[in-house]
């Protein structure tokens, strides 16, 4: 089995946890700020998150509060979609519904591929690939007999991968100049009529999410009213940088939370094929990329973040810290996908499961790893009703 190195103990009340895990996450962002990568402020919680977690640190965010923290991300993606979007939408349909369906039909085949040939046990890494909705996909494949707690581990490692990924890239593909100089204070001064009409839609798209039971609705509905406002009644969307950094912070501390040491356990022997599976469908996505510089003549940092498989909050925040960027084209193909994962995925992923032969399992890690991912997802879940 394999274990993980001894480290001294963490704090063992949860206020010294989350002041451990603050601390840690202003560090990181600090250094990642320094070398000059984008989104430092959501990379540095979700690294400190991670090392944490698979310490031990059991902590998971409020569900309202993660609710809250993607209204703030809907409402900003808001603000930079402007009517040239619906443009993108009308004359380009076919390219953006041919680039979807291709990424979806990718991470279909790897997954299927990977179970055909018993590199990952049955249709977990059908399940573990799909790129977007992981709470859908986790239940689903429990539902198919899958391995719930390594597609728990591939959902938030593609995570993982697809936002070190696009910083990286972003961070070492424009040239000095072209980065973002210190210009974000967290205390700028803020013009507070148009910061509570902004409030007013972010409360409004909230609450609409979370009785639409839509996933990602409440970053989805605050995101449309938001922009429809913005465009038609030329509402003035105003965000503070601190509220964005809190946001940011959030979502950074969702995703590295999810990797408790249970997961980590029980994913290590396969993790090696599962980075592999990962990162061939992160390949396939910038080859798509490279075919829309070659043939559109796009720019390719654009083409590139827009074609990243998941993530649609970690894209547009990273998008946003780069300039010269098509902002419209990048997140009308990330919403795009978003949906078609939505509708298609999971029919796909039966389907393809119906015809997969079984593979043994992955031993257990024991009693105390029993899918803890999947029953955090039903505890936020219950507690959304």
């Amino acid at each position: 089995m394999p274990t993980l190195p001894l480290l001294p103990p963490l704090p063992g009340s949860r206020a010294a946890s989350w002041s451990l895990l603050l601390l840690l996450s202003v560090g990181l962002s600090l250094l990642f700020s320094l070398a000059r990568l984008p989104a430092s402020l959501l990379m540095g919680p979700m690294v400190a998150a991670i090392i944490l977690a698979t310490r031990g640190m059991a902590l998971r965010i409020p569900p309202l509060l993660h609710l809250a923290s993607q209204a703030v991300i809907g409402t900003m993606i808001a603000h930079m979609l402007t009517p040239s979007i619906l443009g993108s939408l009308r004359t380009q349909w076919p390219l953006l519904l041919l680039v979807v369906f291709s990424t979806i039909a990718a991470a279909s085949f790897l997954g299927w591929l990977l179970g055909r040939l018993r590199i990952l046990p049955g249709t977990t890494a059908i399940w573990g690939l799909s790129p977007g909705a992981a709470s859908v996909m986790m239940v689903m494949a429990e539902a198919y007999g899958a391995d719930a707690r390594l597609v728990a581990f591939m959902q938030y490692l593609r995570v993982v991968v697809v936002v070190t990924v696009a910083s990286l890239v972003v961070r070492f593909w424009l040239p000095a100049p072209g980065l973002p100089q210190n210009s974000f204070s967290l205390f700028a001064a803020v013009p507070w009529k148009s910061f509570l009409e902004t409030l007013l839609v972010l409360s409004l798209g909230t609450v609409a999410g979370k009785l639409s039971r839509i996933p990602a609705g409440a970053m989805l509905l605050p995101m449309i009213l938001g922009s429809v406002l913005h465009a038609e009644a030329g509402l003035s969307i105003t965000l503070p940088p601190l509220l964005l950094a809190v946001a940011y912070t959030l979502l950074g501390w969702g995703i590295g939370l999810g990797f408790t040491r249970p997961i980590l356990l029980h994913a290590l022997t396969a993790l090696p094929r599962t980075l592999m599976a990962i990162l061939a469908l992160v390949l396939f996505s910038g080859l798509i990329a490279l075919l829309l510089v070659d043939f559109l003549g796009m720019d390719p940092l654009t083409a590139y973040l827009a074609t990243s498989p998941g993530g649609m909050d970690s894209v547009a925040i990273i998008a946003s810290s780069a300039p010269h960027l098509d902002i419209s084209f990048i997140m009308a193909l990330q919403t795009l996908r978003f949906m078609g994962v939505l509708l298609l995925g999971p029919v796909l992923s039966r389907f393809l499961a119906d015809r997969m032969v079984p593979a043994p399992p992955l031993p257990a890690v024991g009693k105390a790893a029993s899918d803890p991912l999947v029953e955090r997802v039903r505890e936020d879940e219950d507690e959304l009703d």
